[in-house]
């Protein structure tokens, strides 16, 4: 992975449970490649399940969270006004920045404030993809969301992620159906598929033996009180 990992989706696809759980699980190594851990939360499109939520989780485990001007964890009465200290992690070179945009095309949009560090070869893009959304159900959908991120970012997708799920009721059929059409989006795009993603807990990763590489994914971002 480089320095700077940029992660998009469309809404509902699961990102923003991608960028906590990669910043959790890079913030148990003992190996890591560089002494600082960062998310940026860029996601000023929608109001819930932000990383922002999941500030006081992240800090615990030795991430910084970087989001709008007010530092906020709540959803009502926000204002979409980012802060200059967005830049502090994308420019320290000793900091691993996971940067969690806003759903769609439209979200994604705010990072070109900040192309002019996206220059060089120190970062990522990757597209989270998930064949159970009404707006990504067949192949031929998510090529032209995957398109859009492209255009309007003006960088290229580096990698596909594959979480296709439906929740607490994803099976691990389910994950199976969506990596079929992730290696063709694969193929079809040119681009390579870097990790399908299961929600640890819920689907055994020998049940998806067959499938690699596999990226277990916590639930840290849905709250309980919703499958009640």
């Amino acid at each position: 992975m480089q320095r700077i990992i940029v992660v998009a989706g469309h809404y509902g696809s699961g990102k923003t449970e991608l960028a906590v759980s990669l910043a959790m699980d890079l913030s148990a190594r003992k190996d890591r490649a560089y002494p600082r851990l960062a998310v940026v939360d860029l996601d000023v499109a929608n109001p819930y399940f932000r990383s922002r939520e999941r500030m006081q989780l992240l800090r615990d485990h030795h991430v910084s969270l970087y989001a709008d001007v007010f530092n906020s964890t709540g959803t009502t009465a926000e204002l979409p006004a980012l802060t200059a200290a967005l830049r502090a992690p994308l420019e320290d070179e000793g900091c691993r920045t996971i940067v969690d945009l806003g759903g769609n095309d439209a979200g994604a949009r705010v990072l070109k404030q900040f192309s002019k560090y996206f220059q060089g070869e120190d970062h990522e893009l990757w597209a989270v993809v998930n064949f159970r959304r009404y707006e990504t159900l067949t192949v031929e959908n998510a090529r032209e969301h995957v398109e859009a991120i492209q255009r309007e970012l003006e960088m290229p997708v580096t990698g596909l992620v594959n979480n296709t799920h439906l929740l607490r009721e994803t099976t691990a059929e389910i994950i199976r159906e969506g990596y079929e059409k992730a290696k063709q989006l694969s193929r079809n795009m040119g681009i390579p598929l870097l990790a399908t993603c299961y929600p640890a807990g819920l689907v055994s990763p020998e049940a998806l033996a067959d499938i690699a590489p596999l990226r277990p994914l916590g639930l840290y971002m849905r709250p309980a009180y919703l499958d009640k």
